[in-house]
């Protein structure tokens, strides 16, 4: 059985949540979902904008699809900043990984990374998409109510704890502890 972080826990990690560094940050952990509840940890993945990550389900099965029907490229990678990810996760033998691509000590806060904000990571370049990541009932049943709620919490918004949802912007690969760094703003997404 987990036992959830209570939400007091989660709000005293606020202040080293909002200490994380800004840019220049090597990532801890990539990830990628071949299907439903099914996470694997390779050393680097393959993006690219008409495919999404290699392998992954999003091309199949999102969660959020175009007009069309068509994936949302808007979501093809998820960036969680690791502080959120281990203040919801003290102990990951007890808990599925969330499934986020990047985990990373970045500050995931819409002042410090604004929709459009260009991300190079390896020789990928991701765009921090304009879609705010609520959680789902995954999230809330892996953590519990109170990390769900806590990411959620008007107050907070601004930090966006449940991290980044990001395009691909240009393929590329992207390997552990590769370098994310900040590469300005593009004001529309490539077509």
């Amino acid at each position: 059985m987990v036992d959830f972080v209570a939400k007091a826990a989660l709000d005293v990690a606020i202040a080293e949540i909002k200490n994380a560094p800004k840019d220049d940050v090597a990532i801890d952990m990539l990830c990628f979902r071949p299907g439903f509840g099914e996470r694997q940890f390779p050393h680097e993945i393959n993006l690219t904008r008409a495919g999404g990550i290699t392998g992954e389900r999003w091309l199949k099965t999102p969660w959020m699809k175009l007009p069309d029907g068509s994936p949302d490229p808007a979501i093809q990678v998820s960036i969680l900043g690791r502080r959120v990810h281990d203040a919801v996760r003290p102990d990951p033998q007890k808990s599925l990984h969330p499934g986020d691509t990047i985990i990373a000590d970045l500050d995931c806060s819409d002042a410090n990374m604004p929709a459009g904000t260009l991300l190079k990571v390896g020789t990928a370049v991701l765009r921090v998409s304009g879609v705010f990541n609520t959680a789902c009932v995954k999230w809330k049943a892996r953590y519990g109510a109170a990390a769900f709620d806590w990411v959620n919490t008007p107050e907070y918004r601004p930090l966006r704890l449940r991290g980044l949802l990001c395009s691909i912007y240009k393929d590329g690969v992207i390997s552990q502890s590769d370098i994310i760094l900040k590469q300005g703003i593009a004001d529309v997404e490539l077509s």
